[in-house]
């Protein structure tokens, strides 16, 4: 089971922190991961528009979307940031 964890305004958007989801065996990187959970959560597809604009984290650290992933990891989905 992988963790799947929510930041900032995609946290609040989602109305939820996180997911404990099993994907199937053809998911293998992070980038297969957010394919997958966007295919079946209208929610999150609808709130990454532009996926790429987000950064993603692997057992509490930034990593390309190319990287490989477990049933024991987890995962963040962190949005863009601005600031003031």
């Amino acid at each position: 089971m992988i963790k799947v964890l929510y930041f900032a305004w995609l946290r609040e958007r989602l109305n939820r922190a996180g997911d404990d989801v099993s994907p199937p065996a053809e998911v293998k990187t992070l980038a297969d991961l957010v394919t997958w959970l966007r295919a079946n959560d209208e929610a999150l597809d609808l709130a990454m528009e532009n996926p790429k604009q987000f950064k993603l984290s692997k057992n509490a650290r930034i990593v390309p979307w190319e990287t490989p992933i477990t049933d024991a990891d987890t995962v963040a989905i962190l949005p863009p940031m601005t600031g003031g």
